[in-house]
């Protein structure tokens, strides 16, 4: 059957599509209005530039294709992020901070999660150019905004910091299939392949290693952290980071959760996922990349997050159906031309229907407008 799309991948029906632009419209102004530049990067790019940099893990989500003009190969981006840090390093050149954000489709040749698509509607905010926790903790306000701006309440926003883990591994001298491996149990919250794992490795690594998964909960877990993992410079300022975002920011419901390390070779200080009542992933992720845009002849601070768009609608709860008004076609009738015209202004929705057609499809019409005299007044539908 050739009208079957592929796996993962599916049309957006109108009440789906509307509540969608509707969300786009309502983030981006909620950007717009802090200062975030909205950019457009392209589909396509030559490979290396998608891939290159923060992009590498992305290698294996990111679908290949030759470029016919060319003969180079390009790829269809699997995530804007590294588009954005290329504009900021590359195209604008800015020397302070720049706040940029964006929204549009990513393609993913593997789906995210199980209840994810192939084929996300990406949107998110990028600073560059601030490595103070200050933007970082900005930025995590800006996310917890967006979803007040969209009313879709937050359960939690945990925190983690690469740079515990990272430290640990340094510390530990493990070596990179080892570090990856310990990472993937980490990730997986696989407390007796972790165990099984660390059994060669030192002390204190060992034990160190082997608390991260239960370091999860409120803002009391910094402190029992700082007391069972060890004195590292890297771990004390980590641990200070995240005691400066919970203590700046008391309104919002974060958490900690220091074995959660998405993005490990992507990031490289504070992240964070949010999460919302009764739906099991994460909802947005976001997090530290410092030094992005080195591959792109100019590294700077960077910090942001992004979210997937359909996801968001599917949570949202549904609006009322907006109401429309039916007309007939206003063909040479300047007056009712001029109604139409003037509704339409105000807002209204007013469908002109055609010769023969009796009602509209997919609209909900409770109101149509009729010929008084030499007037044209709106009259309220009765149903049958």
């Amino acid at each position: 059957m050739n009208w079957l799309l592929p796996e993962y991948i599916a049309d957006a029906l109108p009440a789906e599509a509307a509540r969608i632009e509707s969300l786009r419209r309502q983030v981006l102004d909620h950007f717009k209005v802090r200062g975030f530049a909205y950019v457009m990067p392209p589909m396509l790019e030559y490979l290396e530039s998608l891939l290159t940099g923060a992009g590498q893990d992305l290698k294996l989500r990111t679908f290949n294709l030759v470029d016919q003009l060319s003969g180079r190969t390009m790829g269809v981006r699997a995530d804007i992020t590294p588009q954005a840090a290329r504009i900021d390093a590359h195209l604008l050149n800015h020397q302070g901070v720049t706040r940029l954000c964006y929204c549009g489709s990513v393609l993913h040749t593997l789906p995210a999660t199980v209840s994810a698509g192939r084929e996300p509607l990406q949107i998110g905010a990028e600073l560059y150019g601030y490595a103070g926790i200050e933007a970082d903790l900005d930025i995590i306000r800006l996310l917890a905004g967006a979803f007040a701006a969209i009313k879709l309440p937050l359960a939690r926003i945990d925190l983690g910091h690469v740079g515990i883990f990272r430290a640990l591994a340094e510390a530990a001298g493990l070596p990179p299939a080892a570090e990856d491996n310990l990472l993937n149990l980490l990730q997986d919250k696989d407390v007796p392949g972790l165990a099984e794992a660390c059994a060669t490795v030192a002390a204190p690594w060992r034990e160190a290693l082997l608390a991260l998964p239960r370091l999860y909960g409120g803002v009391e877990v910094i402190a029992r952290a700082q007391a069972e993992l060890p004195a590292l410079p890297a771990i004390a300022a980590a641990l200070d980071s995240l005691r400066h975002i919970f203590a700046a920011a008391p309104e919002l419901p974060l958490s900690v959760d220091l074995s959660d390390l998405r993005g490990y070779h992507y990031h490289n200080g504070v992240v964070f996922a949010a999460y919302c009542p009764g739906y099991p992933a994460a909802i947005a992720l976001g997090g530290r990349y410092d030094g992005a845009g080195q591959a792109f002849g100019r590294a700077r601070p960077a910090t942001g997050f992004s979210m997937d768009l359909r996801e968001v609608a599917r949570l949202v709860p549904v609006p009322c159906v907006a109401s429309a008004i039916l007309a007939p076609a206003a063909g040479v009738d300047m007056v009712l031309a001029a109604q139409i015209a003037a509704l339409r202004g105000q807002g209204e929705v007013v469908v002109e229907l055609l010769p023969g057609e009796m009602a509209c499809e997919g609209l909900r019409c409770d109101r149509k407008l009729v010929r008084v005299g030499e007037r044209w007044i709106i009259e309220a539908i009765q149903e049958d």
